[in-house]
């Protein structure tokens, strides 16, 4: 359900968050998990930290600002944003490595979904060699993201891509194929997601949940949480604490 202005100013006012779920076994007993990694798994936007290396930060973070807020189409900032990256050395990926930080609670509670057989994916509409890296980290069953295009000489980036684009719909897309593929049905799947491109998967998942969003997000999006602890979106899969607990350590 989109989210009434006046709602948010009484959760502001009174110090909660109201999340309205549809009451059903399969509130209860969810079985995909699907993410996305910008500003979501990990702390970072990652065209935005390679940005940084290049003294680009201020003109590519305002980009990525507009496009996770809806403003501006996502595949055409995408591509205007990778040709600034034109010339830059391929092993860039590992040199901003160090800079990449979860967010807080990331690791317990995909360790929390896997004890309790999730399947889980990351959908990102940044770039392979990251989210691939995150996947392996967290031991997520599915990763897909942008591929650019490197030299021949395999030394630099040409500032192309090549292949699908993951966008919102192409998100969309990839949480019914895996979804299919597992035989598990939309109502047993979960979203959590932050941008404007992350909404169409939000709205086919049994719950989709905006994440910390920019604020146009936070109203269209089915449910949202805003919290400092991913963790946190374990209480809306219905476990106390305790259950938690038990299920991390």
């Amino acid at each position: 359900m989109r989210h009434d202005s006046r709602l948010i100013e009484a959760e502001q006012k009174h110090g909660v968050e109201v999340v309205f779920q549809i009451e059903s076994v399969y509130r209860r007993y969810k079985r995909l998990a699907i993410f996305d990694m910008d500003s979501t798994l990990i702390q970072q936007e990652v065209i935005d930290e390679v940005a940084r290396t290049l003294g680009l930060s201020a003109k590519v973070s305002a980009i990525t600002e507009r496009a996770m807020n809806g403003e501006l189409d996502f595949e055409a900032s995408l591509r205007e944003r990778c040709g600034l990256l034109k010339g830059v050395k391929s092993s860039v990926w590992e040199d901003i490595k160090p800079a990449i930080s979860l967010t807080p609670g990331a690791q317990n509670l995909v360790k929390a979904l896997k004890r309790l057989g999730f399947k889980t994916a990351v959908l990102s509409g940044g770039f392979t060699p990251l989210a691939s890296w995150l996947a392996d980290l967290l031991g997520l069953d599915y990763a897909f993201a942008n591929h650019l295009v490197v030299s021949d000489d395999g030394k630099s980036l040409t500032g192309e891509l090549t292949g699908e684009i993951v966008h919102a719909e192409r998100k969309k897309q990839h949480v019914l194929e895996i979804a299919e593929k597992e035989g598990i049905i939309l109502e047993q799947v979960l979203v959590v997601g932050d941008g404007a491109n992350d909404l169409p998967m939000m709205s086919i998942a049994g719950l989709g949940m905006a994440f910390n969003a920019k604020p146009k997000v936070q109203l269209a999006a089915p449910a949202r949480l805003n919290r400092k602890n991913l963790r946190d979106v374990l209480y809306l899969l219905g476990l106390s604490q305790k259950e938690q607990e038990e299920l991390i350590y």
